[in-house]
Parts: C-alpha cells; structure tokens; sequence
C-alpha cells in the first residue's frame, strides 16, 4: 500500500524473479482510462524489464472494474497463462457503488484465484479523489501496475518452486 511518506513501486535492490518463459494475462478496465492506461503501461514495462516477452503477455479489456473478476476468470480458463493482473480504478463517490463494487471486485477475484489455482493479481485502485489515483498512476506514489506485475512474477515462481 502506499502512503503518504513511501513510493512503494520502488523494486530496485528487490528479488524479482525472471519471468522469462511465464506468460501473463492482464485484464484493463476501461472505466477511469487514464489512469487504467497509465497502471497497464507499468505493468508492462516491469514485465518487460524482468524477462517477460511480449508474445507471452495477453491484454483484455473490459468496461468497467466490476468486469475484471469475469475477464480474469476468461483468462485463467487458458491452461497456457500463468496469472492474471487485474487493474481498475474505483473512486470514491457520493453514494454507497464504490463500496459494492470495490468488495465484489475483491472477493471475485480471490475466488477466481482459488478456483483456478492460479495467481490472480488485485490491482485494483480504491482512491478517495482522481488526485489520489493519479498520485498512484505513476505519480508520487508510484504505479500500482508495477506493484501488480512484480506480484504476479513472485507468485509464479513460488508456485513454480513448490
């Protein structure tokens, strides 16, 4: 999680594995573009610099964050795939859909995880302001997107290692 004092998406020094030969479904909402874009384009690039080619990345779109637990179920229906990033942005609103969708978002996605037996990466942005997601987009506080492929990577390989 980031906060106020911490760029959580630093990962240089970390022990990221090599993704060479791991293919990766990541799964877009296309509600809140821009910052949906933005968490894409990390995730990408992280998988990219760690080994992963871009033939064995596979990206879905869907309309909305409520969307990604079904697209990722999609995805993990591929024997082939590995895991699934899923990457969203719910902001917080006036009314009480953000907490609906950000649970149902949050349960479906660990159920679809279990079900598959397969990593199924929350990247999910639940921000109070677009200032914040944008701070989290590849602003102060990093790129969830980066967090989310070095996520997908580590748990790949302990599954691999198991």
């Amino acid at each position: 999680m980031s906060s106020s004092n911490k760029n959580l998406s630093h990962t240089e020094g970390s022990d990221i594995p090599n993704g060479k030969g791991m293919r990766i479904g990541i799964v877009v909402s296309e509600w809140n573009h821009e910052i949906t874009n933005a968490l894409k384009v990390g995730a990408m690039k992280t998988l990219s610099e760690n080994g992963v080619t871009e033939n064995d990345i596979k990206v879905n779109y869907v309309p909305g964050s409520f969307e990604l637990t079904l697209g990722a179920q999609f995805l993990c229906e591929d024997k082939l795939i590995d895991a699934v990033i899923c990457l969203g942005c719910v902001i917080q609103g006036e009314t009480r859909h953000f907490d609906f969708i950000c649970e149902a978002v949050a349960n479906g996605v660990t159920n679809v995880s279990l079900k598959y037996n397969k990593p199924v990466v929350f990247g999910v942005l639940t921000p109070a302001t677009m200032q914040q997601a944008q701070d989290r987009a590849g602003g102060k506080h990093g790129n969830k997107g980066v967090e989310a492929a070095v996520t997908a990577l580590k748990m790949i390989a302990l599954k691999r290692s198991l």
